[in-house]
């Protein structure tokens, strides 16, 4: 996966120099300037000595926020060893004071050193650079967390979006084999026409129907040879009523996604049904697909043909709510004889 600008490691670890240098430039940057006498030779060398004292002070607080950080918080706090991590804050807290200590007495040379006081004044220090720690490693731990519950959603959504996919080629073969078989028993002339036509399309199953979009165009000759194979096998017994409409731009939809519904049409709008009829209807304008499915079906049937149903409307409507979720609408009606299909997609 291709790291985002914002990951890049020199870019992390520019944005942490800058904010080091601005908060430990605030003293300086807020402290009032005095325009008075010119400083004499004594004062100059003991405000370079303030300032080296300041600087490798920093150095030891800055050392401690990322040592506890990526060191202690990971080995104790993560792994519930608090005594552990306790003592070793203790331990650094006792090493960072004697180092600060040292700084200070070795650079200042002051007349007067308290213990005690140095104590105290490190100590509030000590609390306010390891509370920003440990918040600093929760903020990295709770990304860190988040980034990987989304890798795995994103695997997960493509893994069960790859899975409905390959349980709708199954379905449509057997279909289309069976009606390869009647072609060869009847030893039709159309036998060899329709196993051209099969093989263009197991041509767009195999190659094409592995991405993620395909041109709507494709998608829809893909749909009318499937309907010209049925039309092939059931002849006068049923009415078709197809309009494939030209759309007015080049659209793009996901693979697959439409046969479904005409699959469902066949399963349910034939056999013994008195002038069996499936209306399919396509269109494409403004961004918006219209794509509609009719066919009559029989009450007395559909008990035994749902029990070989497969998963037909039931996939499509996963795949549906995984890929577009708010940007579709589907109705489904099943009135007067007539069961019905709608679709309105959001090509965009």
């Amino acid at each position: 996966m291709k790291n985002s600008w914002y990951s890049k490691k020199w870019l992390t670890v520019s944005l942490h120099a800058a904010v080091w240098i601005i908060f430990f430039s605030l003293p300086f940057l807020l402290r009032r300037v005095d325009s008075g006498d010119k400083p004499q030779p004594k004062e100059e060398a003991d405000a370079v000595y303030s300032v080296l004292n300041y600087i490798l002070g920093n150095a030891v607080w800055i050392a401690f926020f990322y040592f506890n950080a990526f060191l202690l918080v990971p080995r104790f706090i993560s792994k519930n060893k608090y005594w552990q991590y306790i003592l070793s804050v203790l331990i650094c807290f006792s090493v960072i004071a004697t180092l600060e200590g040292l700084i200070f007495t070795t650079l200042r040379k002051p007349e007067h050193f308290s213990v005690r006081g140095h104590i105290l004044f490190n100590f509030f220090i000590f609390l306010f650079f390891l509370a920003s720690s440990i918040a600093y490693r929760l903020i990295i731990d709770k990304s860190q967390t988040d980034r990987l519950a989304k890798e795995k959603e994103t695997e997960n959504l493509k893994t069960e979006l790859s899975l409905l996919r390959s349980q709708v080629s199954p379905h449509f073969m057997f279909n289309v084999l069976n009606n390869m078989v009647a072609l060869a028993r009847k030893q039709s002339d159309q036998l060899e026409p329709s196993l051209i036509k099969l093989s263009s399309l197991m041509r767009y199953m195999i190659y094409e129907a592995d991405e993620e979009k395909v041109p709507l165009e494709k998608e829809t000759e893909y749909l009318q040879s499937y309907i010209d194979l049925q039309k092939q096998r059931f002849g006068k017994n049923v009415c078709f009523n197809v309009s494939l409409n030209e759309t007015d731009k080049h659209y793009e939809i996901e693979p697959m996604l439409l046969i479904p519904f005409v699959e469902n049409a066949i399963k349910h709008g034939t056999g013994f049904i008195e002038n069996a009829q499936i209306d399919i209807e396509l269109k494409a304008k403004n961004n918006i697909l219209y794509f509609t499915v009719r066919n009559k079906f029989n009450n007395d049937s559909e008990e035994i043909k749902d029990k070989t149903s497969g998963i037909g409307l039931t996939n499509v409507k996963r795949r549906l709510n995984l890929l577009y979720n708010n940007n579709h609408t589907l109705l489904i009606n099943k009135t007067g004889g007539w069961f019905s299909v709608s679709l309105q997609l959001n090509l965009h």
